[in-house]
């Protein structure tokens, strides 16, 4: 195999590293969905209760897929490496875990600058994602004007606004934050930083994260906005060292999108 071919497998680890995470996103959407589906029946499945569970579950699967199934495999990789260099294995676990804490982006915790950072990223982010929105509006299979489905009915209220209010507020920012500013955009920057110039490296997997996160979405609209979003949330990334504060900012953006779907009587 010529030096150049052996020089190219790298871009094989960037390609697998966005489908592996796009695959696990719709396959624990659809595992979870079928099951549900099969539990409790079509006709119930939209009630706020059973979508809050299927949410939950299938952002829990989304994790172990994309995170836990790799970090297992590395960490067995590893505990081999260290029989044959005389390493403990206790070592090689401890050593892993933080590693991993860092390659997740939740090394340390939230600090006060993480906080001031994220309506400063928000404003940004509303910019770029206006900016971006005008842009496509010249298109005409663009709706910039299409609802966006979050699986709540828009007509709920009491409890079940509290459940949809945890759904989207909370639980969907920390899982998405993980998986697509965490662990995504880890190995993407890694793996771009040992072929490629800092700022190349830095541009394209803020790109790339930012593409596959707008295309898990669904729709044009809602996509070309997460994109913006997602720009500015890998900049935070970058910043901090950190996805504190992303997280901070996801759920300022997703509690202001709940006010205006649902008010704030809950």
């Amino acid at each position: 195999m010529s030096k150049t071919r052996q020089g190219n497998w790298w871009i094989l680890g960037v390609i697998g590293a966005l489908l592996w995470v796009g695959a696990s996103v719709i396959a624990a959407q659809l595992i979870v969905g079928w099951i549900m589906i099969m539990v409790v029946g079509k006709d119930n499945f939209d009630q706020p209760v059973y979508t809050a569970i299927y949410s939950a579950i299938s952002y829990l699967l989304a994790l172990g897929l994309v995170i836990i199934v790799p970090a297992k495999l590395k960490l067995g990789t590893k505990k081999k490496q260290a029989e044959t260099k005389e390493i403990s294995v206790k070592e090689v676990e401890e050593t892993s875990r933080l590693s991993w804490r860092q390659e997740l982006g939740l090394d340390g915790l939230l600090t006060w600058k993480d906080l001031g950072l994220a309506p400063v990223g928000y404003v940004v982010y509303f910019l770029l994602a206006a900016l971006l929105t005008f842009l496509f509006m010249s298109f005409p299979w663009f709706d910039a004007e299409q609802v966006q489905d979050v699986g709540f009915n828009a007509f709920i209220s009491g409890g079940d606004k509290l459940i949809a209010f945890i759904t989207l507020v909370v639980v969907a920012p920390v899982a998405e934050e993980i998986l697509f500013r965490g662990w995504l955009y880890h190995q993407l920057r890694e793996q771009f930083s040992e072929h490629l110039s800092e700022k190349i490296s830095m541009a394209l997997a803020i790109f790339l994260v930012s593409l596959l996160f707008g295309i898990v979405h669904l729709q044009w609209n809602v996509g070309v906005n997460v994109f913006a979003m997602s720009v500015v949330l890998c900049g935070l990334r970058e910043i901090t060292g950190t996805i504190y504060s992303g997280i901070v900012l996801h759920m300022l953006k997703n509690g202001i999108a709940f006010y205006m779907l649902y008010g704030i009587n809950i």
